[in-house]
């Protein structure tokens, strides 16, 4: 009986504390309204129970309800007005809280330490330290707090002098100063407080070699990470990303393999210190090896693949990881939007842009400033200024891309209208304003305009004109013939012409005819960009029409000489979200290559039926004379154009990119494609899009 009777009180005495576990329980895990319903229904409510019911609420952003059930308390202690005070800052409502501070019946070092902290989040570091030298009893959290504060405003001085006052320095303080002596790259004061340490922990050792790799001193962090006694997972992340961004991977993957249990994140971070690298061979290595991903670790091995240029295996590895049902997060979903871009994969793009809206990401002007470069960069103009204008409080780089995207698409009309409407919503326009403005001009052969553009942009605009800028004007004088004026801009210019002002220059005398001054352009380009293939071939036409043999074999010689190469033609076009490569003479490659065929020599008969002949549209842009009539005829674009022929419904167009600029030939024959088969095709070249119908092209043959 004894047994029994006791076994009761023991049960009477804990409910309590079980019910206030519980409730603070459930209002840390978000469940307040059951938090709420345990306290409710409890007979008796003790401070305690009242105190962890008000803190749940403060833990699940209710400050107001908090409030009220404060109110309600019969009975308080200085735990519950303390729990109001810490509540109110965890809110980021200090003014409340001092209200409470200032009319509490009685305050503790809790108190104190609890408004002290307060001001130090909320960066209001006078008050934080005058209620710092006002506090009547300070132990070594307060000090600590205040320390912390002064630290994280970068007054490292003051904050070493209160620390020489502290009367008792404890492992976080002493941490927390050889932290702040790294970030200001005092790295022998910071190893002066770490070697006088009594006792080092795991963190005041990471502290103390992550200081030395964020100062680029990986070397000497590795001596001590030699010499750690206990490492933990951020210690190991630390050094390895000490190697990683001084580029040592090789170092940094030594490490890697040595760690006793290979994290997420050292993964990650050996993924992307590879493709920094260039190494993406050996990311995508670390990549399959890794048992364990995270979103970041796809994201990463995304944007490597986008960032060097290999942007099909990205956008192969975002479809791959959705099949894996991984659900990719806002990094990924940016990176692989600028793969959308580069690929004019316009079906995942639009994919892409949905999970956005989905996520509500959409609404944050950066993101929408990546899908409008992603729409313009598909040819899909209409959704790009859907975006643009559904968007209300749009920055510079939302008009500049707007204006630019026009511009590419050969409206300069409509480009122009774009900048005149920057001004009535009181937006400043930029140098890229300007480069995309008078783009558009130029394109459009709109010289008036954009000479009057020109001169206004230091007197009414305050942009000083640059060497892009004075590059655009050299193509709009050039492609309008006006090959005088274009040199007169260029002996005008403030600064030395680079190379796209050569390059604008030598277009428009090829353009127009003007060899001998298309040989000075040339040779200029060589001098400035000795490994582009570029010059050396359009030098070697020049010869060549000319019937200069000699200079043609010299050239070709130094061309061997210095290992220059022409990049091949590609094209590319996306059919059921699946992207087809296409190269210049290599029909083959393509597994429905006999198809293709067909359809070329279909083409062939209705083209030379409406009068068109490749021998006299024959101009040489980016081959050199001794290239064949077969190849022209196997240009990547028109191959590109032919599968879009087999595979896309009549009624959708067909969008075709280019790594190139167009030429001659393959532009005269894709406008009559689409005059011949009644079919809509855009292509995006290395400079522009061209959107044919109706044997007509966007550019006006003005490209």
């Amino acid at each position: 009986m004894r047994f029994l009777l006791n076994t009761c009180r023991a049960y009477s005495t804990s409910f309590p504390v079980v019910t206030r576990y519980r409730i603070a329980q459930l209002g840390r895990v978000g469940q307040i309204e059951n938090a709420r319903q345990v306290f409710d229904e409890l007979p008796n409510k003790t401070v305690d129970s009242w105190n962890s019911i008000i803190a749940g609420y403060f833990q699940n952003n209710q400050p107001d309800e908090a409030l009220l059930l404060f109110n309600k308390m019969p009975e308080k202690n200085i735990v519950s007005w303390n729990g109001l005070i810490s509540g109110y800052i965890k809110n980021g409502m200090v003014t409340e809280a001092r209200e409470v501070f200032d009319k509490m019946p009685e305050r503790n070092v809790v108190s104190w330490t609890a408004m002290i902290r307060g001001h130090v989040q909320e960066g209001m570091m006078g008050e934080a330290v005058s209620l710092f030298w006002l506090m009547p009893e300070k132990n070594v959290v307060s000090w600590t707090v205040m320390l912390g504060g002064l630290i994280h405003e970068g007054r490292i001085d003051e904050a070493r002098r209160l620390f020489d006052m502290m009367p008792e320095k404890d492992v976080v303080a002493r941490t927390n100063m050889i932290a702040g002596y790294c970030k200001e790259g005092r790295l022998s004061d910071a190893r002066e407080i770490f070697d006088e340490m009594p006792w080092r922990n795991v963190v005041a050792w990471t502290t103390m070699i992550t200081g030395y790799v964020q100062n680029n001193r990986v070397d000497v962090a590795r001596k001590l990470f030699e010499v750690m006694p206990v490492k933990n997972e951020v210690s190991w992340t630390a050094m390895l990303m000490g190697y990683t961004q001084c580029g040592r991977i090789e170092a940094a993957l030594e490490l890697f393999e040595a760690m006793p249990v290979k994290s997420v994140v050292t993964g990650n971070a050996l993924i992307l210190g590879f493709g920094q690298n260039g190494e993406v061979a050996k990311a995508r290595r670390v990549f399959n090896q890794m048992k364990v991903k995270d979103d970041a670790t796809w994201s990463a091995m995304i944007k490597v693949y986008e960032r060097k240029g290999f942007e099909l295996k990205a956008l192969d590895l975002f479809i791959l990881m959705q099949k894996e049902g991984i659900r990719p997060k806002f990094p990924s979903l940016i990176t692989i939007l600028s793969v959308c871009a580069s690929l004019a994969s316009l079906d995942h793009g639009r994919q892409v842009h949905a999970q956005l809206v989905r996520s509500r990401f959409d609404e944050a002007v950066y993101v929408s400033s990546v899908l409008l470069t992603m729409y313009i960069k598909c040819g899909d103009l209409p959704k790009a200024k859907l975006v643009f204008d559904k968007f209300s409080s749009k920055d510079i780089v939302m008009w500049n891309s707007m204006i630019s995207g026009y511009a590419q698409h050969g409206l300069g009309e409509e480009a122009l209208e774009i900048f005149q409407s920057m001004f009535s919503t009181g937006m400043v326009p930029d140098d890229v304003t300007f480069v995309g403005v008078l783009t558009a001009c130029s394109y459009t052969g709109k010289v008036k305009e954009g000479l009057d553009i020109f001169e206004s942009m230091k007197s009414k605009y305050m942009v000083e004109p640059k060497t892009e800028h004075h590059a655009c004007m050299v193509d709009l004088l050039g492609r309008a013939g006006k090959i005088n004026e274009a040199v007169n801009i260029i002996e005008k210019m403030p600064m030395e012409a680079d190379a796209a002002v050569w390059g604008s220059l030598l277009g428009a005398c090829r353009t127009h005819a003007k060899l001998d001054l298309a040989e000075v352009a040339a040779k200029k380009l060589l001098v400035i960009e000795p490994e582009n293939a570029g010059p050396y071939i359009l030098l070697s036409n020049i010869y060549a029409s000319q019937g200069k043999w000699n200079d043609v074999a010299e050239l070709r010689k130094n061309m061997r000489a210095r290992s220059v190469k022409k990049s091949p033609g590609s094209s590319w076009i996306e059919v059921e979200k699946i992207v087809h490569m296409f190269t210049t003479g290599d029909i083959r490659a393509h597994p429905e290559h006999s198809m293709i065929m067909k359809m070329l020599e279909n083409l062939d008969v209705l083209l030379r039926e409406a009068g068109y002949n490749p021998d006299g549209n024959f101009v040489l842009h980016d081959v050199d004379e001794e290239e064949k009539l077969y190849s022209l005829r196997y240009h990547s674009e028109k191959l590109a154009v032919a599968y879009g022929l087999l595979k896309v419904p009549k009624e959708i167009p067909i969008r075709v990119m280019k790594n190139l600029r167009v030429c001659g030939d393959c532009h005269t024959a894709i406008k009559l494609i689409a005059k011949v088969t009644e079919r809509e095709i855009i292509l995006r070249d290395a400079n522009r899009f061209h959107h044919f119908k109706d044997d007509i092209c966007s550019c006006r043959d003005y490209w």
